[in-house]
């Protein structure tokens, strides 16, 4: 048997040193496993803080509004999660923080714990649940292409040679792109990082379209320099149901998130929200959206 003897250590002074770090890194590597398996409750409640991620730039559903702060359909949402959690860990002074995100950081930034929920326009689909988890459905919206008044695009096949803003990384990518394969047509795709980036494309000539879902430009159209001269073309080229974005594994948080969502769509809270953000565009909601309501209402 080889006896592998233990390097000396000819100073107690490096001795101390050595062993101070060895239990140092010890001491991380337990408290990092131990961050990494505690819940989103538990998180929250030993950082005496909720940080809730939303996108800047998706009024009426999440933005930064002119009185500095966050607003909008999901804030409005999200701020009932964050009480009902300050009521759950019994934390009157729990403080809520707000982390702006996007569409490529998003997934990240909730996976690394940078954010305890995702509060914006997130499309719920299998590929994202692979990834992480996501509360009852929130809104019903769909693809949709913000064009000038004046502009001849009325629909898909109009186009074609046509160069359309998208934010890369969403689905409103991902279901242009399939249609122009599926009909056989030839459109240049320009990558924008936001919806304002969209606009600004858009009014200025660079693109012929900005798309995105149809809430988020209703938004976008109703803040530009001149509302009349935009509008929408047509018809929803898909259906994308939101949801909230919550870490995988965690039906404790989870099921706060929920219960919460659940009671505002069963009570009038639900219509009092809508009309704040949608009743000067559309007065009540489309029957989809009211039955969406209605379904995730039950058994809270």
């Amino acid at each position: 048997m080889v006896k592998i003897e233990p390097p000396e250590i000819e100073s107690t002074g490096v001795m101390r040193t050595f062993f101070a770090a060895l239990v140092s890194l010890t001491l991380l590597a337990v408290f990092a496993g131990s961050a990494a398996a505690a819940g989103t409750l538990d998180t929250i409640r030993a950082r005496g803080a909720m940080i809730i991620g939303y996108r800047a730039d998706a009024a009426p559903f999440s933005y930064f509004g002119s009185d500095k702060k966050p607003q909008g359909y999901a804030i409005d949402l999200c701020d009932r999660i964050a009480g009902a959690v300050k009521d759950q860990l019994n934390l009157p002074k729990l403080q809520v923080h707000y982390e702006p995100v996007t569409a490529e950081n998003r997934i990240s930034k909730l996976r690394s714990g940078a954010i305890d929920i995702e509060c914006g326009t997130t499309t719920r689909t299998i590929s994202r649940q692979a990834e992480v988890d996501f509360t009852l459905f929130t809104f019903l919206s769909g693809t949709n292409l913000l064009v000038k008044a004046n502009s001849s695009i009325h629909g898909i096949a109009d186009l074609a040679n046509k160069r359309i803003a998208i934010q890369p990384g969403t689905t409103t990518e991902q279901v242009l792109k399939q249609l122009f394969g599926l009909r056989l047509i030839s459109a240049t795709i320009v990558p924008v990082q936001s919806g304002a980036q969209g606009l600004a494309a858009l009014e200025n000539g660079q693109v012929d379209a900005y798309a995105s879902d149809q809430v988020v430009l209703i938004g976008l159209a109703a803040g530009a320099k001149d509302p009349k001269s935009l509008r929408l073309s047509g018809a929803l080229y898909s259906y994308e149901p939101y949801a909230f974005m919550v870490r995988q594994n965690d039906a404790a948080f989870r099921l706060v998130a929920d219960r919460t969502l659940a009671l505002i769509f069963q009570s009038d809270d639900i219509v009092r929200i809508y009309d704040r953000w949608f009743g000067q565009w559309q007065a009540d909601p489309p029957p989809l959206l009211r039955a969406l309501y209605d379904i995730e209402s039950l058994g809270p």
